[in-house]
């Protein structure tokens, strides 16, 4: 190996080396920069300048929207807050007080869905403002949907990436069979749901010991998992009617414990599908380890498993806060009066008999973003991280 083969010194480059070859080793060319870059600044430009757009269109009035297109406040156009003030303060209820309430309002939300099952509480009060009453709406069930899902969702991933199942077909026919009588009993003979239920637990409870030895065909983890994502493959309007029909039954119509429950269940399949990926990829060693140390199951699952699983677990965190935040189809045949969600209430306004100007739905749009920003700022560090361990297999 010479010096004349190889030239290491950037004045022995000639120009070309210097533009389209790397320095060194991790670092890329000068024309490589400019090329990364350039395509960077073009996908952040189409990404970006929706949002800009929006939110500069909720400082306009008819005559800037009409005469435009206008990009620069202050200079191609004046702001102003008539948008604002339409849509926040056109609610009699809409006045300083009300908001304030709002707050204490959120708290007390809160602590009545936690007493809900023993204690008869009203959930809000729905002669407050429209507006912020379907974004405290939106920010609880989002928020308690979310923990559920990702806490239910996770030990059910970890649980299909360390344990192994085998169960038996025929029990499964069984259950579903129960269900089906379940289902039959509490809609037609009119029985009570619980009553129903437990007894159809005893039942499958005894015939699953009575028959096991006549099933031979089992399922194992991988026929779980694909069964768990395959409830997202089918669509959510060819299952709303019977889920409507369910909580009807039970009197949890217009009930935020409602929403929450069938938003955390639609959503799981997606944590599970997720976090299972980061599971199987830890090394399992560190997890026998603290078996050998006397840990058990869950104290692994608590101490060192989500700790060493955080980037992933925010990542999945706030794609199913945005899926919760957003979701319409479920909320507008569940929802009806207390528990409306801010894209509930924006389609109300809009189809309302004199509609809504859509630089006045702009202002709208702009509050129903800013809580999933803020939710991925916070979760920043951790979600570049989350996506790339889910990318690696193997």
């Amino acid at each position: 190996m010479t010096q004349g083969s190889y030239r290491f010194n950037k004045a022995d480059r000639t120009l070309g080396q210097r533009l389209f070859e790397a320095p060194s080793v991790g670092k890329m060319s000068p024309f490589a920069k400019v090329v990364a870059y350039s395509m960077l600044a073009v996908w952040s430009f189409f990404v970006l300048f929706p949002i800009y757009w929006v939110v500069i269109t909720s400082f306009k009035d008819a005559a800037a929207v009409n005469q435009g297109p206008y990009y620069l406040p202050f200079f191609d156009f004046q702001p102003t807050l008539e948008a604002w003030r339409t849509q926040f303060t056109e609610d009699p209820n809409c006045n300083f007080a009300a908001i304030a309430r709002q707050f204490g309002l959120l708290v007390y939300n809160s602590f009545v869905w936690i007493v809900s099952p023993v204690v008869d509480l009203t959930p809000m009060d729905p002669q407050i403002c429209k507006i912020y009453l379907a974004f405290t709406n939106s920010v609880v069930i989002s928020i308690f949907s979310t923990g559920l899902c990702v806490i239910v969702g996770s030990m059910a991933a970890y649980a299909l990436a360390r344990i192994t199942y085998e169960p038996r077909f025929g029990n499964i026919m069984i259950f579903v069979g129960l269900i089906v009588v379940v289902i039959y009993a509490t809609t037609y003979a009119g029985a009570p749901w619980w009553a129903a239920a437990t007894v159809a637990l005893a039942l499958f409870y005894f015939l699953a010991r009575a028959l096991r030895g006549y099933f031979k065909m089992h399922l194992r983890n991988g026929d779980i998992l694909f069964w768990i994502i395959s409830q997202r493959i089918l669509p959510p309007i060819v299952i709303v009617i019977p889920i409507y029909v369910m909580f009807q039954a039970v009197k949890m119509l217009d009930t935020h414990l409602a929403l929450i429950l069938l938003y955390a269940v639609a959503n799981m399949p997606i944590v599970v599908w997720l976090m299972h990926d980061f599971f199987a990829n830890l090394p399992i060693e560190l997890e026998e380890s603290a078996q050998l140390d006397g840990a058990t199951r869950p104290r692994i699952f608590w101490e060192i498993v989500l700790p060493l699983t955080r980037p992933g677990l925010a990542a999945t965190t706030l794609l199913i806060l945005v899926l919760s935040w957003n979701e319409y189809l479920f909320a507008v045949f569940l929802a009806t009066v207390k528990v409306q969600t801010m894209p509930i209430m924006v389609a109300a306004k809009n189809a309302g008999e004199k509609g809504i100007f859509w630089w006045e739905m702009c202002a709208i749009i702009v509050v129903m973003i800013i809580p999933v920003i803020i939710m991925a700022i916070l979760l920043t560090r951790f979600i570049s991280r989350g996506v790339l361990m889910g990318a690696v297999k193997g």
